[in-house]
């Protein structure tokens, strides 16, 4: 039982650390690039050694791509925790959208720096973890192909909808919106943003008028 304890105390321990070296590393990166960012600045601005950073990843790019796993698997939860919720309360898919859409600004909002470099790094061919940053996306956008192949077959949506297509469209209009949101309407609220892109959503994707 205390080695158990122990344990977990360890493992707990250890991924607040590592949390810490995410939120140092995202920040830098954002501010200053990749390649500018250092190991020394990471472990500066988490309040820790330079030896902890090596101690949990092997190399900064490492560190990195762990980063975009990381974020992006938090981003994936939050899209498939709205529409489990949405079902559990009976609403339709269209609902579910919406609430995945708005997941997704909450998600943006607390991550800006992340959200940022994910884009950023969408476009890049380059990179090491390009692989890794492709299969990551997909899984964040598979979830909203659930909802939508649910919809076409339930009849609430039309069968000529390109489900693949339509959502990474989805995924893509609520990053771009959010990034102009942030960079260049800051004054305004979720709320409202939220509000333009359910309308959008309401009269485009459930054919409503």
């Amino acid at each position: 039982m205390e080695s158990s304890s122990a344990t977990s105390h360890g493992s707990s321990r250890r991924e607040a650390t590592r949390q810490k070296l995410y939120e140092a590393a995202v920040t830098l990166i954002a501010e200053q690039g990749f390649s500018a960012t250092t190991v020394d600045e990471i472990a500066e601005r988490a309040g820790v050694a330079k030896g902890t950073v090596y101690y949990n990843f092997a190399s900064k790019s490492v560190l990195f791509e762990e980063l975009l796993r990381h974020g992006v698997g938090l981003l994936t939860a939050s899209l498939r925790e709205a529409a489990e919720r949405t079902a559990r309360e009976g609403r339709g898919r269209v609902d579910a959208l919406d609430a995945m859409i708005r997941a997704g600004l909450v998600f943006i909002d607390r991550y800006p720096a992340f959200t940022q470099l994910y884009v950023a790094e969408l476009w890049r061919t380059n990179r090491a973890w390009q692989s890794t940053l492709l299969v990551v996306r997909q899984e964040a956008v598979a979830v909203v192909e659930g909802v939508l192949r649910d919809g076409v077959a339930s009849g609430e949506f039309s069968d000529e909808i390109d489900v693949p297509l339509t959502a990474a469209a989805l995924v893509g209009m609520v990053l771009v919106a959010a990034l102009d949101w942030k960079s260049f309407q800051p004054e305004r609220s979720l709320d409202d943003v939220h509000a333009a892109l359910s309308r959008l959503l309401q009269g485009r994707v459930s054919g409503r008028p």
